[in-house]
């Protein structure tokens, strides 16, 4: 599996080290997102406070801004945010090919929708939502 990382002014870490500040949770919803010219709907896999995985087999080079579109379990409005794309990775055994996507600048009211939903499925992950 080939994993590529945004370069950043902090320090190189070694491979295999995690750099999100909170662990990811299994939620699988369709995202339909856009670049500066291009739409695609993906599938997200995972999501945290600060971002999310969407799983797609072109993903776009680290440093892309994205514009992405996606509705939380049992909410009828999507929320609309802004991220970039901060790492990818080929896939592997195990682990599909996709970006990882940063949020960039979320409004307080959709920062508390995620953050609502992180924390209902890190307190029981079998809970329908």
């Amino acid at each position: 599996m080939k994993t590529t990382v945004e370069q950043t002014e902090e320090p190189r870490r070694p491979a295999g080290v995690e750099r999100r500040r909170s662990s990811r949770v299994d939620l699988v919803v369709r995202v339909d997102y856009k670049t500066v010219d291009e739409l695609f709907s993906e599938f997200a896999r995972n999501i945290n406070e600060g971002g999310l995985f969407v799983e797609t087999e072109t993903p776009h080079p680290p440093g892309t801004a994205v514009w992405l579109q996606f509705r939380i379990p049992g909410s009828d409005e999507p929320l609309d945010v802004e991220g970039r794309v901060v790492w990818t990775q080929d896939g592997g055994p195990g682990e599909p090919p996709g970006m990882g996507i940063e949020f960039d600048d979320l409004d307080r009211q959709a920062r508390e929708r995620i953050n609502q939903l992180v924390r209902r499925l890190r307190a029981d992950p079998t809970r329908p939502l």
